[in-house]
């Protein structure tokens, strides 16, 4: 398994060498596009197999959710590899430049991260997305999916390498890890620094805790994505209800799913019942605190402590009343994870408050926390939502996927 791993990094790194034109990026990305057009029904195919051993493995429902393939999502796919073909490549770009006294002459300007390592579970979207991102700002991907997704990553893998191919590019740009066995996970994490640049986990709590754990490799990403709406005490109620209901319900599966709501307790008995109502009408159940359970008229369960810091990626909330904007962003700077957190109101400067003072990747206001993601904010897509203080941090796109170098140019200066 060793020997395996390490042929397929030095293959990526051996790829890696050889600079690729824009021109040609572009080419390979709409031919990319095409093939996968072409063979629409053949990944659904691919993907059946993959859902029908899941549904026996008694794989959960929101992992299946994340797994199923259909036309409208092969269609998204096609448009986000369409739109990163449009992009600006973001390689070879000079982000500043100055001059010293001395006559040196410095820039700084953008390069490819090298090698990229993506880990993710369910989603075979993740492996066009990436794999795109991945190219365009000119790194070689080394892919291990989830075993349930299996033929489904397989496939699409097997077109964008084809797709090199039709351009005479070295196909080893994208490798799959063509194995289910998840001891290759951990020789990734602890023993493929010299091949591997950078490793970004996709999935749930379990698989990012452990990249965490025993990576020997620079990681980049989240471990939950616990996200509140805060509804503060100046809203358009109509307004609130709909972005509530979107924020929770639209896909309970992804990160970007509001999984708690907090709402200003002076406006209890005004906002509980019709906010909350939409959602029990839709399925969801409710978890709410001592205050909001006494006012609310529909059936909800007591809030415990645990339901503040539980990422349910299910039709579940939890609902708490607080006393101030300040009371808001001290809960969730407390029990967030650093991913995406809004407020609805139409109070300005209560609204930078909280902007400002969330320690949160992403801070919204008056929208939805759904809208978390790389292509909804025009990167063509992402290859994850990182919650590191440090960059990149929010959605991952082609922009955040490279890093950078100095070029200093002199005329025979020597230091004194």
């Amino acid at each position: 398994m060793n020997k395996y791993l390490k042929n397929i990094g030095i293959k990526a790194n051996k790829a890696f060498v050889k600079k690729i034109d824009t021109k040609v990026k572009n080419k390979v990305l709409v031919k990319y596009a095409n093939l996968i057009n072409r063979n629409k029904l053949n990944i659904i195919n691919q993907n059946k197999k993959d859902v029908g051993l899941a549904k026996k493995n008694n794989l959960r429902e929101n992992l299946i959710n994340r797994l199923v393939l259909n036309l409208n999502k092969i269609d998204e796919i096609i448009k986000s590899i369409k739109i990163i073909s449009k992009l600006k490549d973001p390689i070879n770009l000079t982000l500043s430049e100055w001059k010293r006294p001395n006559g040196l002459k410095i820039k700084k300007v953008t390069v490819p991260i090298g090698v990229v390592g993506i880990i993710y579970e369910s989603r075979p979207n993740v492996t066009s997305d990436v794999s795109s991102l991945c190219f365009k700002s000119g790194s070689c991907v080394i892919l291990k999916g989830g075993s349930e997704a299996y033929f489904s990553n397989r496939i699409l893998v097997n077109l964008f390498r084809k797709a090199l191919k039709a351009y005479k590019i070295d196909p080893n740009f994208v490798q799959f890890i063509d194995s289910k066995n998840r001891k290759l996970v951990d020789i990734l994490l602890s023993k493929m620094e010299n091949y591997i640049d950078i490793i970004i986990p996709r999935g749930g709590k379990n698989l990012v805790k452990k990249v965490q754990k025993i990576s020997s490799v620079p990681i980049i990403g989240h471990l939950e994505g616990i996200c509140h709406t805060y509804i503060d005490k100046e809203i358009n109620l109509n307004m609130a209800k709909k972005i509530i209901q979107n924020a929770k319900l639209r896909n309970t599966s992804i990160c970007g799913a509001t999984e708690t709501i907090l709402i200003h307790e002076k406006k209890l008995k005004q906002f509980v019942n019709p906010i909350l109502n939409k959602l029990v009408n839709e399925g969801c159940t409710i978890f709410a605190d001592k205050k909001i359970k006494k006012i609310f008229k529909g059936r909800c369960f007591s809030a415990k402590e645990k339901n503040w810091s539980t990422e349910y990626l299910a039709a579940k909330v939890s609902v708490k009343s607080v006393r101030s904007v300040i009371d808001a962003v001290n809960h969730i700077n407390k029990y967030g994870t650093m991913h995406t957190d809004a407020i609805i109101t139409k109070n300005k400067k209560i609204a930078k408050y909280f902007i400002k003072n969330i320690k949160s990747s992403i801070a919204m206001h008056n929208t939805s926390t759904q809208f978390a993601d790389g292509g909804e904010f025009g990167f063509g897509g992402e290859v994850g939502i990182s919650t590191n203080k440090l960059p990149p941090r929010g959605p991952i796109g082609l922009n955040q996927l490279v890093s950078y170098k100095y070029e200093v140019f002199g005329s025979g200066q020597i230091r004194k």
